[in-house]
């Protein structure tokens, strides 16, 4: 089978390469995978920022979805024809995280990743696709949406009537917008582009601030919700905005800190304190939130927002293109037909 894979870190190292198709142990599936979704952690492996020692040769990317093709001897959750995503973690079934499922995500240098036309998972680690998508839909939902998920059902049990600040137009900050809008939530939507602005709101976004000629944002978000602050934001950029994440909502209120994708000093403890927040890390979610989640988008008929797709010979073109930041949703490789 044809893979994409790092002999060592950078980018200039994704090398498409040939390797024996794998074959699934008693209790494993071998998926033909027929999509790939990118996240930021792929660039962050890629940069070495991930996981401090991985194990190379190493096939990126943790998300995709595609067809079971052959079943071990004793697996009885799946047959051939099978729909399948399989999960960020593999060994997160259900429950609070715990320290070695970190160990179990796809395709940071532990465990071999998607960016493959073959993988093999164990039949516990694979989700049932939602009915009606397509597979580059259903490749864009184990991490990006499941982490959205968490961080805005899961965690913070949004409801009708809160208020939810996201931040951006990546992934994380699209499915969180059509999820909180989902279960009746006012939304406050930043980005740096007055075209990106636009699409948030078609996508049902309440207001909208440019973040780049209103640099104290924080006080526009207040001024949106009388004063008050919102319920809960959803923190995709890290040291660098957390601190006006946290001035942005309201007393009691949660911030959940997803990203890393901006340098800055962070966040004040006193300001946490004074404004009894609750700040909760999200590291994506477990099996049992995938399947909850795509109960909800079967319902709702929710769809992914997909900026481009690239074919699978274009992998190194497309991790550029996430590099450039200039992507609305998410971005998709087309690993086979």
């Amino acid at each position: 089978m044809r893979a994409w894979q790092f002999s060592q870190l950078g980018l200039e190292n994704l090398t498409l390469t040939e390797r024996p198709t794998p074959t699934p142990g008693p209790r494993e599936v071998l998926v033909k995978i027929h999509a790939v979704s990118l996240n930021y952690r792929d660039l962050l492996f890629a940069w070495g920022k991930y996981n401090p020692s991985p194990t190379f040769p190493a096939i990126p990317c943790s998300d995709g979805a595609g067809e079971v093709v052959a079943v071990g001897s004793e697996v009885t959750r799946w047959k051939p024809g099978d729909r399948v995503t399989p999960i960020f973690m593999q060994g997160w079934i259900d429950g609070g995280a715990r320290a070695e499922y970190r160990k179990t995500a796809l395709g940071g240098g532990d465990i071999d990743g998607t960016l493959a036309e073959y993988g093999t998972f164990h039949e516990d680690g694979l989700v049932a696709m939602p009915d009606g998508y397509s597979y580059e839909e259903a490749a864009t939902l184990p991490c990006a949406a499941v982490t959205a998920w968490n961080a805005v059902v899961e965690v913070s049990r949004v409801k009708a009537g809160d208020t939810v600040l996201t931040l951006g137009s990546g992934g994380v900050s699209v499915f969180a917008l059509q999820f909180a809008k989902m279960h009746g939530a006012r939304v406050i939507a930043t980005s740096g582009s007055d075209e990106k602005r636009a699409r948030l709101e078609e996508l049902g976004a309440d207001a909208t601030i440019n973040y780049k000629t209103t640099p104290e944002w924080e006080r526009e978000v207040l001024s949106l919700t009388g004063g008050e602050g919102v319920d809960n934001v959803v923190e995709v950029g890290g040291a660098g905005t957390i601190a006006k994440s946290a001035a942005s909502a309201r007393v009691g209120g949660t911030v959940s800190v997803i990203g890393v994708l901006t340098q800055g000093e962070g966040l004040n403890p006193v300001q946490t304190l004074m404004r009894s927040l609750r700040v909760q890390g999200i590291f994506v979610g477990s099996r049992a939130m995938f399947e909850a989640m795509n109960r909800a988008i079967g319902v709702n008929k929710l769809r992914p927002v997909i900026d481009r797709s690239f074919a699978f010979d274009e992998a190194p073109a497309a991790f550029e293109y996430l590099k450039s930041g200039a992507h609305f949703g998410k971005i998709v490789i087309r690993v086979s037909e």
